[in-house]
């Protein structure tokens, strides 16, 4: 359930990040500032469940990769390989701190009983 939390917070920083840049009206600021707790709030609790240096590091990876693909994508911002392979090298990341972080909760609950 942690790691749910986090992808909810990555998925809802997207629409904050984006609300920070395109916000024009009153009602969009408010959806922004929502969509802020939101994502917070998600975080919060999934740091009741995994370590928190964890859940910072997967939420703001994933996030700003997911950002940056949403900009090229949607936003038409500037594309280069040198970013792809950056992006690319975040998600590997964040990957490799999953599959670490799930060996390490195994063994510390086994030890545990």
């Amino acid at each position: 359930m942690g790691w749910l939390y986090v992808l909810l917070a990555a998925v809802v920083e997207i629409f904050w990040v984006i609300g920070l840049k395109h916000s024009d009206s009153a009602l969009e600021w408010i959806g922004t500032a929502i969509a802020i707790v939101f994502s917070f709030i998600f975080v919060i609790k999934a740091c009741d469940i995994i370590p928190s240096g964890t859940v910072y590091a997967v939420f703001t990876g994933t996030g700003a990769a997911a950002i940056v693909l949403i900009d090229f994508l949607v936003f038409g911002a500037d594309f280069s390989m040198m970013k792809i392979l950056f992006i690319a090298l975040i998600i590997v990341g964040v990957i490799g701190i999953k599959i670490t972080t799930d060996e390490t909760q195994d063994s510390a609950e086994q030890g545990g009983n």
